[in-house]
């Protein structure tokens, strides 16, 4: 009995200890209250519950004791009793301790209190114990081989030793972490290896099943067992499909092998990552201070689909890329949630001195922009991409490639989604899963350059000193910053869908057979489409899409009030996506919040105040629009049509969209297919009614309100940022039209678009920098292409028929005749001035290239 007591007192009195340098985090959802002898499945069964921890440790009990007692659980080192049974504590170890023989343990030692609890269960088939497996983690670093600061500093896979333990209380016990995971019924389990392992004792499969349950739990927050920089590279060049690389460097280029080697140790110094606890660390208390004084928070979305990923998946976060603070963000919030920072592709321009050795230590590696035809390099890149995936690390690039100028998604770069769907098919780890990942801001540090090099300006290097300028705006305020991470892709789902799934590829220079093109492709657009669905529409771009529509960029307070609340109902109503979010702030919230930042200004009238956009900031809020579009789109083209025509059968409406549809989802990767669409245009339609912006007759008409009314003006506004992506087809298509059938190549066609949308943007202040983007025309051209309106002759000029003309046609509408006469007028060339601009467009491309090479 005294010796019970002096337990408690000391059990106790560590307990105090501990508290003073430790503060335990819970990961994960917080178990419910669980008491002993509480009802199982079983009416007639009691049930109590018993902890499961990996490696035995005293201290781990006691954080573990601590925390169930501040969570009202079941303290994991009260005694556990059941009838005349009693166990000292609530708690057991898979890697039993046994102190009377600590020099030769048994080779299987099974932890005593199981054994117990097993043969009661035998004796006692009332009862079930519901066995709560818990990881506990002091620190949160990947292994590291060779390294001192493993030794000492970090909680890894080894298991710690007393001295380690102790050095991890003191460095580590304000970043302690405890998870608990999903209960399991001893008795199930004793059942399921009794009838399917007979020849194992059910302690045996017990402790193997958690042991790997809790490796597998380990490995989600702490990443797979990493080596160092070192050892990664010298497996790298070891490995036989880079010394093949090698063999043939040498050949080609008439070097010695040496030589070659030597080029390809040079890649990977280049490229490999280095990542660092320590880098982690500090980045993680750097951050935390600079979100702090930037913004006025971060919000995430729907992290707990990728929590519940992370156990059985490899996982890709795909991300848009909207500013280089993407990187730290993402890499930001995926720490402070409790899982690994993943490892980032990040493009060579970032390896600046001291910045990229910072990236390094936090997981990115660098690759160059183009490395056609280098095969050495790719064969060493893709060797080390390999090897990320062999290991289940997770990984991000970004599906666009570069940073969108725009607000708008770029078209996908299929470059490391191609090499990632490769190494999968060379050897399948954990099955892959794209996790597409929706950034939105509400105001952008690289703003005012993404307008300049939108206009002509050339692109501006990454540099030491251009990170020091963009530094200094950290007293200004940025508003909120949102995370949503959407619906994810799971690959093996797309290459059975595509025939791809028994494909195995033995080399990493063996070519992509078309059936895993598709695939590529085809997983490519579902990524970009679901990050679209996890679109975020917040004060700032639901302010910029109203007030961009408006002549003036002004509005009476009040019709801007009425105008935010209806898109506010209208998206909330019917919602682009399940996982798209919505301010909560209603219209006057979002005015208030726009005059915050500083980005809207009242102007103060006696017959009611005006909203304006401030001075100069008009084409920075096209980004903001631009980011929300998608959701928009469809119910504006209906508003521009009832408006436009004044009334429209539904039908007529239904056909219109239906042709102009496939330009729109290809520009603004729109989610539904176009079986889908007659449901959604009614869906919208009766939204629309409802809101009373449109009316329907008795005959079914969709007509507009009569021209002037407060209803009609709302109906203007809200038809207005569709009509630009009309206005730049019908240019496009005028200009084909105009040279005639066979007469202008693709190439002519495009920059022509390009030079008529910059010249627009200046005459006509369209203030929106994507009326010239080039890559949208592109699209434009590739769609006619696919639909059949266009096709390419034998001397690679533009050939078009009838329905070609008849498209164009159906232009009239969807588009006022003045705009008609204005885009007429504009894309109106005789062949002297034909060749003039064309020429013109030769020599801007040719002084940008000559920008670059001297940069």
């Amino acid at each position: 009995m005294a010796k019970s007591g002096l337990g408690q007192m000391y059990r106790r009195l560590s307990s105090k200890l501990l508290d003073l340098v430790v503060t335990p985090h819970v990961l994960g959802e917080v178990p419910s209250e669980s008491t002993d002898q509480q009802t199982s499945e079983h009416p007639a069964q009691k049930k109590v519950v018993c902890y499961v921890l990996q490696n035995y440790s005293r201290s781990n009990a006691l954080v573990l004791d601590g925390e169930t007692r501040r969570l009202h659980l079941k303290p994991a080192l009260d005694p556990l009793v059941m009838d005349d049974h009693k166990e000292k504590a609530s708690v057991l170890f898979l890697q039993h301790h046994d102190e009377k023989n600590l020099l030769n343990p048994p080779p299987h030692a099974f932890p005593p209190r199981l054994l117990r609890l097993i043969e009661f269960l035998d004796k006692h088939p009332d009862y079930d114990i519901e066995l709560v497996p818990v990881t506990v983690l002091w620190g949160r670093s990947p292994d590291k081989e060779d390294s001192w600061f493993k030794l000492l500093f970090t909680d890894t896979w080894a298991t710690p030793g007393k001295v380690k333990q102790l050095m991890n209380i003191g460095l580590h016990g304000r970043q302690t972490y405890v998870e608990f995971h999903e209960p399991q019924s001893l008795r199930q389990l004793v059942n399921y290896a009794s009838a399917h392992y007979p020849n194992l004792s059910p302690a045996t499969y017990i402790v193997s099943t958690l042991n790997d349950y809790l490796d597998s739990q380990r490995e989600v927050v702490l990443g797979p067992d990493l080596s160092d920089r070192r050892n990664v590279m010298e497996s790298l060049i070891k490995s036989r499909d880079v010394q093949d690389a090698i063999r043939r460097e040498s050949i080609r280029g008439k070097v010695s092998m040496l030589e070659a080697e030597r080029r390809a140790i040079g890649y990977l110094n280049e490229i490999v990552s280095d990542y660092s606890y320590s880098a982690i660390r500090f980045a993680d208390m750097a951050l935390t201070r600079l979100w702090t004084q930037l913004y006025d928070g971060v919000e995430v979305h729907n992290f707990s689909t990728v929590r519940e990923l992370a156990k059985d998946y490899e996982i890709i976060y795909t991300p848009c890329h909207r500013s280089h603070i993407d990187y730290l963000l993402l890499s930001y919030v995926i720490y402070r949630r409790g899982l690994m920072v993943p490892y980032i592709a990040a493009g060579d321009n970032l390896n600046l001195p001291f910045v990229g050795q910072l990236l390094r230590g936090g997981g990115a590696f660098f690759i160059r922009r183009s490395f056609r035809g280098n095969a050495l390099y790719t064969s060493v890149f893709k060797e080390y991409l390999y090897s990320i995936l062999s290991r289940n690390t997770p990984l991000e690039y970004f599906i666009e490639g570069g940073r969108s100028r725009t607000g708008r998604l770029l078209p996908p770069k299929t470059g490391m989604l191609a090499m990632t769907i490769h190494s999968h098919l060379r050897g399948r780890a954990k099955p892959i899963v794209f996790v597409p990942t929706y950034i939105g801001y509400e105001r952008l540090m690289e703003g005012s350059t993404y307008v300049g090099e939108m206009q002509g300006k050339p692109k501006e290097a990454e540099s030491i000193f251009g990170i020091i300028q963009t530094l200094r705006k950290i007293e200004r305020i940025f508003g909120k910053v949102h995370v949503n991470f959407g619906e994810p892709v799971f690959l093996d789902d797309l290459l059975k869908a595509h025939g791809a799934d028994q494909i195995k590829i033995e080399k990493n220079d063996d070519p992509i057979p078309p059936q895993v093109s598709e695939v590529i492709n085809s997983s490519a657009h579902a990524i970009v489409e679901n990050i679209n669905r996890a679109v975020v529409i917040n004060p700032v771009s639901l302010l910029s899409l109203i007030l961009l529509a408006t002549p003036k960029h002004t509005l009476d307070e009040e019709l801007c009030i009425k105008q935010l609340d209806a898109y506010r109902n209208l998206v909330t109503t019917l919602p682009y996506d399940e996982r798209t979010q919505v301010t909560p702030l209603s219209g006057k919230e979002i005015i208030a919040y726009g005059l915050k930042l500083k980005l809207i200004k009242r102007v103060q009238h006696v017959l009611g105040d005006i909203i304006a956009i401030e001075d100069y900031q008009a084409v920075l809020l096209t980004y903001f629009r631009n980011n929300i579009l998608h959701a928009f789109v469809l119910p504006s083209l209906i508003a521009a049509l009832v408006e436009h025509n004044g009334r429209i059968s539904q039908k007529n409406l239904i056909n219109v969209i239906k042709t102009l549809y496939p330009f729109l989802q290809a520009e603004l990767f729109l989610k539904w297919k176009p079986e889908q669409l007659e449901q959604q245009i009614s869906q919208y339609a009766d939204a629309l009614v409802n809101a009373k912006l449109i009316e329907r007759d008795s005959e079914g008409d969709l007509i507009s309100p009569a021209p002037n009314s407060e209803d009609h003006n709302q109906l203007v506004i809200l038809a207005a940022p569709v009509k630009q992506s009309l206005e730049r087809y019908y240019m496009t298509l005028a200009l084909i039209a105009q040279r005639g059938s066979g007469n202008i190549s693709v190439k002519q066609v495009e920059d022509l678009s390009h030079l008529l949308g910059q010249r627009l943007s200046v005459l006509y202040e369209f203030n929106s920098p994507e009326f010239f983007d080039k890559s949208l025309f592109q699209s434009f051209i590739k769609v006619l292409t696919q639909q059949g309106y266009i096709c390419t002759n034998e001397q690679g000029a533009i050939a078009f028929e009838r329905n070609f003309s008849n498209m164009a046609e159906g232009a009239k509408l969807v588009l006022d005749e003045a705009t008609l006469q204005m885009l007429q007028h504009i894309t109106t060339f005789n062949d002297d001035e034909l060749k003039a601009a064309l020429d013109a467009v030769a020599s801007q491309q040719a002084k940008r290239r000559s920008k670059r090479k001297k940069a």
